[in-house]
């Protein structure tokens, strides 16, 4: 299967290469004559296949761009992405910074620190799903099996019985004896809200002390008359002074991959 996507990407930066080369390059004949360059034509057809090699490489190929499609999906889903990116969020509107700092850097750093926590995760379905899949050991259902089992005991762990017990009951399912009976489609919303709600916890917490240097800030400003100044500008380098001297991205980032723990 390497050497396939290996060559494949071979082939495909070759046919870049030249038709890269054929665009810019002046045609010979007619087609010079006239002054208009060769336009390349690429047609895509359907074949048969000759050897059941070639119907399983292409079934690969299209289960791995259907798992690429989904990837995103997943990755909020199933992991804990979705408090990360909250409690960032959260934090640069208690800081009232505008798009600073800018979205792609809190979707970077909210996606690290999803690649940290979950690290163990993944070298547990790597280790029992995966590598046994690449090396024939087991079919693909064993292997979707095995890589849900530390998944699944990650959202559990995560996950409030308050709201596992909402969905258990919205999905009418019989009442569940251990976890193995909770089905992982009743178990990712459970997840989701429990993450969201610990979210906003945590950003709660954030708000209160930027809330207490807005408020003096406001204050002062009144009993001073200064009503038509915005009292945003004068509490916004106080808030950010306070967030730099009690290293506050340190803090956050501790704070943050210590719930999960």
């Amino acid at each position: 299967m390497k050497r396939s996507v290996k060559r494949g990407f071979a082939l495909v930066c070759v046919f870049v290469f030249l038709t890269t080369a054929i665009v810019l390059v002046p045609g010979h004949g007619s087609a010079q004559e006239r002054g208009r360059l060769p336009v390349p034509r690429v047609a895509i057809e359907v074949g048969t296949a000759r050897s059941p090699e070639e119907v399983s490489t292409t079934l690969q190929i299209f289960f791995i761009l259907t798992i690429l499609s989904l990837a995103p999906a997943l990755l909020v889903m199933v992991t804990c992405f979705t408090r990360i990116i909250i409690v960032l969020g959260f934090l640069r509107q208690a800081l009232a910074t505008q798009q600073m700092p800018p979205n792609q850097v809190l979707m970077g750093l909210a996606l690290f620190l999803t690649f940290f926590v979950m690290a163990d995760v993944g070298r547990q379905v790597n280790d029992t799903a995966l590598q046994p899949y690449l090396n024939k050991q087991i079919d693909e259902r064993a292997a979707l099996n095995k890589a849900l089992v530390p998944i699944r005991d990650f959202m559990f762990r995560q996950t409030r019985e308050k709201d596992l017990q909402l969905f258990v009951r919205l999905a009418k399912i019989p009442r569940p004896r251990n976890r193995d009976d909770i089905p992982t489609y009743v178990l990712i919303p459970a997840f989701v809200i429990s993450e969201l709600l610990i979210g906003f916890q945590i950003g709660f917490v954030i708000y209160i002390p930027f809330l207490v240097i807005d408020m003096v800030v406001a204050s002062v400003l009144m009993s001073m008359g200064m009503l038509m100044l915005p009292p945003i500008f004068i509490s916004l380098p106080f808030k950010i002074i306070l967030f730099v001297l009690a290293d506050g991205w340190n803090l956050l980032a501790g704070s943050l991959v210590t719930s999960f723990r």
